[in-house]
C-alpha cells in the first residue's frame, strides 16, 4: 500500500529548505492573506508578469525556498456564502498535481485559511485531499509488480506547516484516515474478479491483521443460507462458481475504558450487480463493480479506528459480500423469502438487491444492539440511482423517528460540512412505508417496485422504510420498550468522482463517520 506520510511542521524555517522539503505549496484565499513575508513578496512580484498568479494554480521559480519551487494555488469562491471547505481541497489537489509534475517528492503544504468557523479544518482537509490526488489503483500497482517493476510513490512525504502557537498535531489523524481511505478505495475501485467476494474478504483479513480488531468470515453455504436468507437469494446463482461465492465479514473494535456508546454498521458489498433476472440493459451494467462501496467504506472506517484507538467506543460491523449473478438458479421477482428477522419478503425487482443484503445484516446487528450501551445503527450503501438524480455527488441520510429525535442526521450533516463531505438530509414519511407494506394483501413486505429507482418517486427514501421493517427495526420505534436510532446512508453519488463509470473512489464519507464516532 502506497501512502505519502504527512508530517507536522512547526518551524517556518522549513520553507527555506530545512528538513529536505523540495517544494512549497501555498493554499490561499487571497495573495494578501499570505502570512509569510518572503512568499507574499515573491507572489506579488510574480503577479506583475503573470496575471494567472492568484487566479489559478501556478509554479514560480523561487531560488530561496525549498527545492526552488513555489506553487501558489488559490482557493476559489471562499467568500461565497454557499461554499464549504471542499474549495480548499480542490486548491490543494491542483497545487499538488503541479508539484508532482514538476518532480517534487517532498512538498511542504502551507494553508492560509480564513478565520471562519466553516473553514476551521481547512488544513486537515487540504492534506487529506492530497491523498485522494495521489492514490493509484490496485490494478495498476499489481500489474506493474507482475511485470517485474517496483511501483514507486510519486510523492513520498508531505509536510503540513502549522503555527507553533497552535500546538496541534494533525498528522496522526490524517495518516490514520488516509490508511482507511486507501483500503476503501482499493476495495471499492478494484475490478470484480480481483475483488470477488472471497478475495474482498481475504483483503480485509490481511488489512486487519495485527490491528487489534476482532475479525471473522462466514463462508459455509449452509450457515449463510440459514442466517442470511435474503443475502443468499441475491447470491443464489453465484454459489456454483467457487470464486464468486458470498461471504459475510464481521469486524469489531472495542476501545479501552468504560464503553460509552456502541455503533453498528451494515455495509453493502455487492461485488457486481448484473441486475440479476431483471438484467441491466443498454450498457447499464458497466461500472457495477463499484456497487461494493458501502462495505468498502465501513472496512476503511474500521481500519482507521484500529490505528487511532479511541477510548470508550465500541464499533461492530457486518459486510455483506455477494455477486448478483445471472443464471438458471437466479432468484426472480414474485418469490417470497423470509428474512433473518422472520419477515416474509416478496421480491419486486432483482435489481433492487442491495436492500436485501442490508436487511439481513441489520437484523443480526439489531439483536446485538439490544444488549449494547447506547446503540446506534447505520447502513451504508451505494444503493440507488435516485439519490444521484436528487443530489448529484452528495451523500444522503434517511433516519428513523428515533434517530431524528436524538439528532443523528443533524449531527452528520454538520460534521460533513466542516470536513468537506457534505450530506443531504432526507425524511421518511408514511408514504414510504405504504410503498412496501402488504401490497398483495397477503401480508408480505414488497422489496421494491418494478422500475428503476432513478425514475421512481421517493426512490432513495422508501428503501429505508423497507430496511426498517425487513430487519425488525419496526419493533424498536419511538413508542417501543427499547427504541433504537437507525440511519440509512446512501453513497451512490459520493463513492466515486469524475467519470460516472470509472472515476476514482473517494473513500467518502469515512471522515464524517469517524468524527461522528469519536465526538
Amino acid at each position: 500500500m502506497l501512502q505519502a506520510n504527512v508530517v507536522d511542521v512547526k518551524n517556518e524555517d522549513a520553507i527555506f529548505g530545512g528538513q529536505g522539503w523540495d517544494a512549497v505549496i501555498v493554499i490561499t484565499t487571497d495573495l494578501n492573506d499570505i502570512k509569510q513575508d518572503e512568499i507574499k513578496l515573491l507572489a506579488s512580484h510574480g503577479k506583475q508578469i503573470d496575471n494567472r498568479i492568484g487566479q489559478s494554480a501556478t509554479l514560480l521559480f523561487a531560488p530561496g525556498l525549498a527545492g526552488g519551487r513555489l506553487i501558489i494555488s488559490p482557493v476559489s469562491a471562499a467568500s461565497n456564502e454557499y461554499s464549504d471547505v471542499s474549495v480548499f481541497a480542490k486548491a490543494a489537489r491542483e497545487g499538488l498535481a503541479i508539484a508532482k509534475s514538476a518532480g517534487a517528492v517532498k512538498p511542504l503544504l502551507v494553508v492560509n485559511q480564513q478565520n471562519q468557523s466553516r473553514y476551521q479544518y481547512a488544513q486537515q482537509v487540504s492534506a487529506l485531499a492530497c491523498g485522494q490526488e495521489l492514490w493509484q489503483s490496485l490494478e495498476l500497482r499489481e500489474a506493474t509488480q507482475a511485470e517485474g517493476q517496483s511501483i514507486q510513490a510519486s510523492v513520498t512525504e508531505i509536510g503540513l506547516l502549522t503555527s507553533q502557537s497552535e500546538g496541534h498535531s494533525f498528522s496522526d489523524l490524517i495518516n490514520a484516515v488516509e490508511a482507511g481511505k486507501i483500503l476503501t478505495r482499493d476495495l471499492c475501485g478494484t475490478e470484480p474478479e480481483r475483488m470477488a467476494a472471497p478475495a474482498f474478504a481475504d483483503y480485509c483479513v490481511d488489512a486487519f491483521t495485527g490491528s487489534g480488531l476482532s475479525v471473522s468470515v462466514i463462508e459455509e453455504q449452509e450457515e449463510l443460507e440459514r442466517d442470511y436468507p435474503l443475502l443468499c437469494a441475491v447470491g443464489r446463482a453465484s454459489f456454483s462458481v467457487q470464486r464468486h461465492q458470498p461471504r459475510v465479514v464481521k469486524v469489531e473494535y472495542v476501545g479501552e475504558g468504560t464503553i460509552e456508546k456502541t455503533l453498528f454498521f451494515a455495509g453493502k458489498g455487492v461485488i457486481y450487480d448484473t441486475g440479476g433476472a431483471d438484467i441491466k440493459v443498454a450498457g447499464g451494467m458497466a461500472g457495477m463493480s463499484r456497487d461494493k462501496g458501502g462495505a468498502a467504506v465501513v472496512a476503511g472506517l474500521m481500519k482507521t479506528l484500529s490505528i487511532l484507538k479511541p477510548r470508550g467506543l465500541r464499533v461492530v460491523a457486518e459486510l455483506g459480500l455477494v455477486r448478483n449473478s445471472i443464471g438458471s438458479n437466479a432468484f426472480v421477482p414474485d418469490e417470497i423469502i423470509k428474512s433473518h428477522a422472520g419477515v416474509r419478503v416478496r421480491i419486486g425487482n432483482t435489481d433492487a438487491e442491495g436492500r436485501l443484503v442490508l436487511a439481513d445484516l441489520l437484523s443480526h446487528l439489531r439483536i446485538k444492539a439490544t444488549t449494547a450501551v447506547n446503540p446506534q445503527l447505520f447502513s451504508v450503501a451505494t444503493l440507488t440511482g435516485h439519490v444521484v438524480r436528487c443530489y448529484g455527488g452528495y451523500t444522503a441520510v434517511v433516519e428513523n423517528a428515533v434517530a431524528k429525535k436524538v439528532g443523528i442526521s443533524q449531527d452528520l450533516e454538520q460534521i460533513s460540512a466542516l470536513w468537506g463531505e457534505s450530506f443531504e438530509v432526507s425524511r421518511l414519511r408514511s408514504d414510504d412505508f405504504n410503498k412496501v407494506n402488504n401490497i398483495s394483501g397477503e401480508g408480505e413486505l414488497l422489496s421494491s417496485n418494478n422500475g428503476p429507482s432513478a425514475i421512481t418517486a421517493r426512490g432513495h427514501q422508501y428503501p429505508a422504510a423497507f430496511l426498517i421493517n425487513a430487519a425488525g427495526l419496526d419493533n424498536h420505534g419511538l413508542n417501543s420498550s427499547q427504541p433504537m436510532p437507525f440511519a440509512h446512508i446512501d453513497i451512490a453519488g459520493s463513492a466515486t468522482e469524475g467519470h460516472p463509470l470509472y472515476g476514482k473512489p473517494t473513500g467518502e464519507p469515512l471522515v464524517t463517520l469517524l468524527q461522528n464516532a469519536i465526538k
